[in-house]
């Protein structure tokens, strides 16, 4: 009776043996991928804020400056083409480091994939009602994400000098991306007040971090990757 159970025994441990073989490969490959890519996004974050945060600086730092230009990141804009508190507060940073001659242009990159949306011009018009000369300010109209602007601004308005203007939990990854990019890159913080959802964007600034990190390594172009601009 003894032999008959161990026989049976036996034969099932080989009938689950393939299928038992291959779930714990798939578990154990499944976990190396997640160990994987939590390292990737721990290392994306902490490498981006470490070698740049000393690159962050305020107005008055960079006074008489004179990089080639002042990129500010664009943002929502509302339908009659007002920009958002978060996006005012940016140009309005972005104004006061020309006139304070840390830069000689302004480029303003936005988002304008929509015929009905329009963020770049917008954000000039902006500048031009803050002081800024309407010759000073060039406008990019296929900043789509963080990356495609810093791109842009690198590649087809050929700034070797830029200093990026966003708000904090922005800031550290757009300098990041310009210094990986070849640029001579510093920041302003354009934070004046608090603002809604903020939770979320700096939950969010994680994993675009990460994606960052991994495109400046590629070097991969952006859409609309135009034909270089004079500054």
């Amino acid at each position: 009776m003894r032999d008959m159970v161990f026989r049976r025994n036996k034969k099932s441990r080989k009938r689950r043996g393939p299928l038992g073989w291959l779930l714990r490969t798939v578990l154990k490959t499944a976990a190396a991928l997640v160990l994987v890519v939590a390292a990737l996004v721990a290392f994306a974050n902490v490498y981006t804020v470490v070698t740049t945060r000393d690159d962050v600086h305020t107005v008055v730092q960079l006074e008489g400056e004179q990089v080639d230009a002042v990129v500010v990141l664009g943002a929502s804009v509302f339908a009659d083409g007002t920009p958002s508190d978060i996006l005012a507060d940016r140009l309005e940073v972005a104004a006061d480091l020309y006139k304070v001659g840390a830069a000689r242009a302004v480029i303003v990159s936005g988002d304008n994939r929509d015929e009905h949306y329009n963020e770049s011009d917008a954000m000039k018009a902006y500048c031009v009602d803050l002081g800024v000369p309407e010759s000073d300010v060039y406008v990019d109209h296929a900043g789509y994400d963080t990356y495609a602007s810093m791109y842009r601004a690198r590649y087809v308005y050929g700034a070797d000098s830029v200093i990026v203007v966003t708000q904090a939990y922005h800031l550290y990854r757009a300098v990041a991306t310009a210094q990986a990019l070849g640029m001579e890159a510093q920041g302003v913080a354009a934070d004046k007040g608090a603002y809604d959802n903020q939770l979320s964007y700096s939950l969010r600034e994680v994993a675009a971090r990460t994606k960052d990190f991994v495109q400046t390594l590629l070097r991969i172009p952006p859409a609309d990757a135009d034909q270089p601009i004079t500054l």
